[in-house]
């Protein structure tokens, strides 16, 4: 895949699209479905509930992108949710379209399009650039896999509690929680 340069104007605009990434040069639409999107609001939902509680964290739709690739500087990804502790953005421009370090938990939920190749690429290129905890959301088999930036993985099926680890302590959920509209 050869790199083509993107505009700076091309850029700005794409900070504002949420089915879109940037990787190697390329724009890359973000496949959804119903399923898909509804369970991500459904995480984002839960999610936020819980921080702000204490206000210890934010959580961000997939609209938010991030650009902290070491390999490639004007790369961005927008997990489908995000999370990152409230004291990690404190030194960060509210206005920024791209959060320039990695989130602390990123969420991606699987829809019917999306090719195991990309899913894995984008896995890879979350561990690789310090996104600490990723979870893949698996609507079909109801389950959730967590990947950990210590290389550890752990798959939680329906009946399983997940819970929010280091990136927010105090969350805890059903699994099935996540998959209620598919019931």
């Amino acid at each position: 895949m050869s790199t083509i340069h993107v505009p700076s104007h091309e850029l700005a605009r794409l900070e504002s699209e949420a089915g879109v990434e940037l990787v190697n040069g390329q724009i890359v639409e973000k496949p959804v479905s119903i399923d898909s999107s509804e369970i991500e609001a459904i995480i984002i939902h839960l999610l936020l509930t819980e921080a702000r509680k204490d206000g210890s964290a934010r959580v961000f739709p997939s609209s938010m992108g991030y650009r902290c690739f070491a390999d490639d500087p004007e790369k961005f990804r927008k997990p489908d949710v995000s999370l990152v502790r409230s004291e990690r953005l404190r030194a960060i421009d509210p206005g920024t379209g791209f959060i320039p370090i990695p989130p602390d938990l990123a969420v991606e939920v699987l829809s019917p399009n999306d090719l195991i190749f990309d899913v894995d690429r984008k896995l890879e290129d979350y561990l690789r650039s310090g996104f600490k905890l990723v979870w893949i959301v698996h609507p079909n088999t109801r389950t959730v896999s967590i990947y950990r930036a210590d290389g550890s993985v752990t798959v939680l099926h329906d009946s399983d509690e997940i819970t929010g680890e280091t990136a927010l302590p105090t969350f805890r959920s059903p699994v099935s929680e996540f998959f209620v509209s598919l019931s």
